[in-house]
Order: structure tokens, then C-alpha cells, then sequence
């Protein structure tokens, strides 16, 4: 029993760990996520304090996996552990059950899971959970409550300046489909092999006073005009992996023309400027970026600022050379970049460099080092 108990503590605690830090490399991700559950639920209040819940579920989720492996306080941890593990069990099973919502954000955008793989997973966890909570006197700490005091603050020390420097300067770990590296192009298209989703599609009709139900390949032999329809209903059978990876990318001009391939087929090198809010142009658009903007006009690098907020953007974009203005989604943008701004470096389709704005010298720097056009 004691062997059993050691394993489940042991890979309990690694995968709270490692739950935390995959999403403490971007918990702007995490906090869409919340957000997503929010809009479901109409609880759309809550937006405004999804990211502060990303920042301390990631840390708590850490510290506690920590404290399960090194067994402090492990009355307390345990039912810490198991009230967690039945909420997100409730997240991942409502999210499976009702079909609202696709993924559940267990492991990020780095190890992304199903509805059901995220389900299955947390009906593990709860199991041994639950054999740790009944069991954890018998589970005896690795160290003195000094050096475990200090391992715990250490990580929570660790993990908080992880997410803090993933906020301001991209993830550690690029997960995404607009990543470095990444055709967007390619990404927009449906993988080769894919397999397509299958399902039956359910008829009810009425015939003769009767509810009459069947699918697609057993109408009835004497189906006829007679036959009065009622509703129609289809049921997934089998989920498949036809979907791009890219599906939502869009980017208009000011007459709402969509002139996304125009512009992904730009020959050459040219910079994307995604823009979240332009409500705090103020502290970016400086010297220093005013200086990037001339070095890639000096090289005939084109700059296209993109955002959601066309009017706010006008009156930033007053003061400088580039008026090239493209509209885009917000949810798109949120996705594509972290960071408000994030510089895109493009080589045609393909993303050459991705930067934040906090360390826009890097994308200077990556400019300076190019031909001029």
C-alpha cells in the first residue's frame, strides 16, 4: 500500500507541477480560457479578473504540487489538492458533456487535449487524489519545515517572475500557430491526410399521426410527400483533424476588403505591427519605434499596423510616415500576439521574427541586418 501511495503522490505532484508551469509560459492563454467558461455561462463580469486567476492558479497549482512531493502539511495539501481536483474535474466534465466548449486548456496551447482526454485525465486524478487525502498520515515529509518553507516561497518567487516575463515579453515556449518559424499560409490550409468529421444525420418526421425517426441511409421504403418533416438532428460519430490549424486570420482594409492573401503574398520582406489596444500607444510608439519604422522604410520594408480599433489607431498613426492600417479580428490578434505591440517580421508568408514590443532593439537590430529591398 505504502508503494502505491509513494507513486500516486509522486505523479500527482509532477503533473500539478508541470500543469502549472506549461501554463504559467503563457498565462494570457489560460485567462482567454477563463474567459471562454465566462462567456458560456453569462458571467461575462468576471473578464476583467480572468488574468489575475490565471496568475494565481498557476502559482498555486506549483506550490501544491511541490508540497505534495516534499509531503508539508499534507492534511492540508491533500484537501487542497482534492477540492482542485474536483473543480477542474466539474470545467473538463461540462466541457465534454455539453460540447460548448472544444478544449479545456488543461496543459496550454503546448500540449493541447480534447474535451474527453482532459475529462479522463481528471477522473484519474481524482481517484488518486482521493486515495491521498484518506491516506496521508501515512506519507512523511521529505524535509524539516524550515528547508520546505523555503523550497515553497523559492517556487512561488520562480513561477510569478515566469509569468511576469512571459506578459511582457512573449511566452518562453511559443505554442501557436502564428509562431516563429510558421507559415501562416500553410497554417490556413487543411493538413494533408486529414480525415474529415463523421457523422448521422437523424430525421423526424410525422406520417400518418405517428413520430417517425431515422437516419440517412433507412428512409422508409414508402417515403413520400406524406410525410410531414419535424426536425432534423446530427450526431458526431467520430471527430476528425480536418480543421487548419489557422482558421480565423482575416485582415481587411479600411473599405472592409479582405486582402489577406494580398498581403501574405507581399515578395519579400515586410512588418506586421498587431496592436490589442492602442489605449496605451502612448508608452510605445516613441523614439524607439518611430527608429524601426524608419529603418524599414529606409530598406523598403513595408509596415502595416494591424488592430481591431481603426478610429483609435487613426489618430496615433497621424504623426508618423505609415498609414497602411489593416483591421483584424480582436480574438485574432489576442491569439497571434501576447504582447501589446508585437512586431511580425515577415518573409512573405512566413514568420522570420516575432518580438515584443518590450524588446523591440532585438527586432531593430534583425532589421539593420537585412539587404535593403
Amino acid at each position: 500500500m505504502k508503494v502505491v501511495l509513494n507513486i500516486a503522490r509522486i505523479f500527482v505532484g509532477v503533473l500539478f507541477i508541470f500543469s502549472g508551469l506549461i501554463k504559467a509560459n503563457d498565462p494570457l492563454g489560460l485567462s482567454y480560457k477563463m474567459q471562454e467558461f465566462f462567456e458560456v455561462w453569462g458571467w461575462s463580469a468576471l473578464n476583467d479578473y480572468s488574468l489575475v486567476l490565471s496568475l494565481v492558479m498557476n502559482v498555486f497549482e506549483v506550490v501544491a504540487g511541490i508540497a505534495l512531493l516534499v509531503g508539508y502539511r499534507m492534511k492540508l495539501v491533500s484537501w487542497l489538492l482534492f477540492l482542485l481536483i474536483v473543480f477542474f474535474t466539474f470545467l473538463t466534465g461540462y466541457a465534454f458533456l455539453s460540447g460548448k466548449i472544444k478544449t479545456c486548456g488543461c496543459f496550454g496551447d503546448c500540449v493541447p487535449l480534447t474535451a474527453f482526454q482532459s475529462f479522463l485525465k481528471d477522473l484519474i486524478l481524482f481517484v488518486l487524489t482521493l486515495l491521498i487525502v484518506f491516506n496521508y498520515k501515512k506519507i512523511r515529509p521529505v524535509f524539516s519545515p524550515g528547508p520546505s518553507i523555503g523550497i515553497l516561497l523559492l517556487s512561488v518567487f520562480a513561477v510569478s517572475w515566469m509569468q511576469e516575463h512571459a506578459l511582457k515579453h512573449l511566452p518562453f515556449v511559443d505554442c501557436l500557430p502564428y509562431k516563429q518559424g510558421n507559415n501562416i499560409a500553410e497554417k490556413m490550409k487543411v493538413p494533408p491526410g486529414a480525415i474529415a468529421d463523421s457523422s448521422i444525420m437523424n430525421f423526424t418526421y410525422k406520417h400518418k399521426g405517428q413520430r417517425v425517426e431515422f437516419d440517412q441511409d433507412h428512409f422508409p421504403d414508402d417515403f413520400d410527400s406524406t410525410y410531414e418533416f419535424v426536425e432534423r438532428h446530427d450526431k458526431l460519430i467520430r471527430q476528425g483533424n480536418a480543421t487548419p490549424a489557422i482558421v480565423d486570420f482575416a485582415l481587411r482594409n479600411d473599405a472592409g476588403d479582405d486582402i489577406t492573401a494580398q498581403v501574405l503574398e507581399t515578395p519579400g520582406y515586410y512588418m506586421l505591427v498587431f496592436v490589442k489596444d492602442f489605449g496605451n500607444a502612448g508608452k510605445w510608439m516613441k523614439e524607439e519605434h518611430t527608429q524601426l519604422v524608419q529603418t524599414c522604410l529606409s530598406k523598403n520594408i513595408p509596415v502595416r499596423y494591424i488592430t481591431s480599433e481603426p478610429k483609435k489607431a487613426a489618430h496615433y498613426l497621424d504623426s508618423l510616415a505609415v498609414k497602411d492600417l489593416l483591421i483584424c479580428d480582436a480574438t485574432v490578434i489576442k491569439t497571434a500576439a501576447r504582447a501589446n505591440p508585437t512586431y511580425f517580421l515577415m518573409n512573405q508568408a512566413t514568420v522570420y521574427r516575432k518580438i515584443s514590443g518590450a524588446d523591440i532593439s532585438k527586432m531593430q537590430k534583425a532589421v539593420g541586418e537585412l539587404k535593403a529591398q
